[in-house]
């Protein structure tokens, strides 16, 4: 029998906007069942990257999929992946409840009990019947996570998730990671709070001006610089100046 193949795998993956180069030739392998942390300075191509795995955007060259899927078949990526982008897309007009049963009709996913297990999860069961315009950025994000675990996605690509949550708020979200993992969800993290990728990933990226330029276990990583060093010093290390030119 043939070993699974990976969640996500691109090869020489690129997209170019015009001379600019956002991303650059990227070979990814992503296990399933494990959470990647994908890190990277603003501009570095990050969100570009999440978008063509999500099918937001096509590559200029090379190749990728999700799931098993490939990325230039829309309708056959989107039935296995959830999406958190940083600013949840939501209706301001419904209520958070309308907001979930909106989009477990588009799926077809209509698990009520699910929905209210997931409000409950999050605190959000007391503020279900406000509209989303009276809620904080902390409650969209959460709204936007419940979202996005609503169908049990394989793959679930988080930006910035805990962006805006109070401390607890944020445990939650950890927590829920860690739980989607353990149920064989594959996660791809991008984040720049640095404790949370330390914490929650099994494999960290860290992209600079499009390229791959560390890849490894949280640990490995930051036995690669020096002995009590951390990611922030891993990170600092490899998206240095002097380090890019190397």
């Amino acid at each position: 029998m043939s070993p699974p193949s990976p969640a996500i795998r691109t090869d020489g993956l690129r997209k170019q906007y015009g001379d600019a180069v956002a991303v650059a030739d990227l070979d990814l392998t992503v296990d399933r069942g494990s959470v990647f942390g994908f890190l990277g300075p603003n501009g570095a191509g990050k969100t570009s990257t999440i978008r063509i795995l999500t099918t937001l955007t096509t590559p200029t060259a090379g190749t990728a999929h999700v799931a098993g899927q490939p990325v230039s078949d829309r309708s056959a990526v989107v039935e296995h992946i959830g999406f958190l982008p940083e600013e949840p897309p939501l209706y301001d007009e419904l209520t958070g409840r309308e907001q979930l049963e909106y989009i477990a009709g588009l799926r077809g996913h209509e698990d009520w009990d699910r929905v209210e297990s997931l409000l409950s999860r999050f605190d959000l069961d007391g503020d279900a019947d406000r509209r989303v315009e009276t809620y904080s950025k902390g409650m969209k994000q959460k709204l936007g996570l419940i979202q996005a675990l609503l169908h049990e996605p394989d793959v679930l690509f988080l930006d910035e998730p805990t962006s805006g949550l109070d401390p607890r708020a944020a445990r939650t979200v950890r927590d829920t990671i860690d739980e989607v993992a353990a149920a064989d969800t594959t996660v791809f993290l991008s984040t720049h709070i640095l404790p949370v990728v330390e914490e929650l990933a099994d494999t960290v990226g860290v992209l600079y001006d499009g390229e791959l330029v560390a890849e490894g276990s949280p640990t490995a990583l930051t036995d690669d610089v020096e002995a009590g060093s951390t990611l922030e010093d891993v990170f600092l290390d490899v998206t240095s100046a002097d380090h890019a030119e190397r």
